[in-house]
């Protein structure tokens, strides 16, 4: 079998099921989060996965963990059911600590992300009490803001790219001032654009989006900004419990359109543009992942869909082969 198509799979010593697996930005660790309240660290090496740390904290199930760029340094944050955001940082090496911990929101907390790095070292968590807090570090310290974002809860938070949309290919030579920027989704079946107000200091909605963000018919249970190196034009993917994922992009107006709608077998729960983003991953709940690529006349083309038995369909075949 060859590298490209081989899959590994090892055992983490979770005690209960894994929400959620990250790369760091190296593609050298990968932080686990789980029912069991844990969240492991493990160092890649080729083939090999070592435990190198095990960070316990919550009270509940994890259901998320995000790397921070490493200009920032080592940091991990994650969240729960038990209402807390944390922040971890590795003080030294393989040895972790709580850098910041809160745990004022009123309900789960199910997902955080790290702003782009060009911005600051700031974080977003989105919270079933249907709030989204902003985490900045300034002044030595930690600080929160927060705003109401969607009725009955927000599952989901990512953020823009933080060079705006064809400022590669603007005419004039002014500098670019990295813009603040992220797009949000809820219990209320809608996905939401905010940007942070520099007069006023505060997050407000932007309506920019079509029929305002209304086209699921279920929740949205994850939403993703692809990155947009500058170039012209901005692309949203979200995805619900309606068995649908629907790729959003910039019209000439600078409405963000539904230009594409992904029809599933089951319910959809996670999205994900590829480094580059050019192509979208659409996960399944049925354990299908489905690669979405746009072709040159604009229309989006299935590229490959694989379910969890991938990897021993692999394996069969490359010993029938030999």
């Amino acid at each position: 079998m060859s590298e490209s198509s081989s899959a590994i799979t090892f055992e983490t010593g979770h005690e209960e099921m894994i929400h959620d697996a990250q790369l760091d930005y190296y593609g050298k660790r990968l932080a686990t989060a789980s029912s069991d309240q844990k969240i492991k660290i493990f160092e890649l090496v080729g083939k090999k996965q070592n435990l190198v740390a095990e960070l316990k904290g919550h009270t509940g199930p994890v259901w998320q963990v995000a790397w921070a760029h490493p200009s920032h340094g080592s940091l991990l944050a994650s969240c729960s059911y038990d209402r807390k955001v944390c922040i971890w940082e590795e003080v030294q090496k393989n040895r972790w600590q709580r850098a910041m911990e809160n745990e004022l929101h009123h309900a789960s907390v199910n997902a955080v992300a790290w702003a782009p790095h060009e911005v600051g070292r700031i974080l977003a968590a989105a919270s079933a009490d249907g709030s989204v807090s902003i985490y900045t570090f300034q002044n030595n310290r930690w600080e929160r803001s927060v705003f109401r974002a969607h009725e009955g809860g927000v599952n989901s938070v990512s953020w823009a790219p933080a060079i705006p949309s064809a400022s590669l290919v603007a005419q004039n030579n002014a500098p670019v001032k990295p813009q603040r920027r992220l797009v949000t989704g809820g219990c209320d079946n809608k996905i939401k654009i905010w940007y942070f107000n520099e007069a006023k200091a505060q997050w407000d909605q932007q309506t920019v989006l079509k029929d305002d963000g209304l086209k699921h018919k279920g929740w949205v249970r994850d939403v993703a900004w692809a990155p947009s190196l500058g170039l012209p034009g901005n692309t949203i993917a979200s995805c619900s419990e309606d068995k649908t994922a629907i790729i959003w992009t910039e019209g000439k107006t600078g409405a963000m359109e539904p230009v594409k709608e992904i029809k599933c077998n089951d319910k959809v729960w996670r999205v994900s543009w590829s480094i580059m983003g050019n192509i979208l991953a659409v996960c399944e709940g049925n354990n299908t992942v489905s690669l979405w690529k746009e072709s040159v006349d604009g229309k989006w083309q299935n590229l490959a869909k694989c379910n969890e038995g991938l990897a021993n369909k692999l394996r069969a075949n490359d010993s029938k082969s030999n």
